[in-house]
């Protein structure tokens, strides 16, 4: 993710991903100046792993404490 990207969302170290439905999942994150601000990148494998495919609706967002 993008430093000032995680720094507005309150991202440090993972990321939570929300697909519709509620179904949520965490992954650790690495700043790069070289994604976009407005953009994440994930390994593909990963995510169809775990049924996140291309063009999937979700929310990203710092993880909600306590869960």
């Amino acid at each position: 993710m993008n430093p000032k990207a995680m720094e507005y969302l309150g991202i440090t170290d993972e990321v939570e991903i929300v697909k519709v439905g509620g179904k949520r999942y965490r992954f650790k994150v690495i700043a790069s100046e070289d994604v976009p601000e407005n953009e994440v990148w994930c390994n593909a494998e990963e995510l169809r792993s775990k049924g996140i495919a291309d063009r999937t609706i979700a929310t990203c967002r710092a993880p909600l404490e306590g869960d």
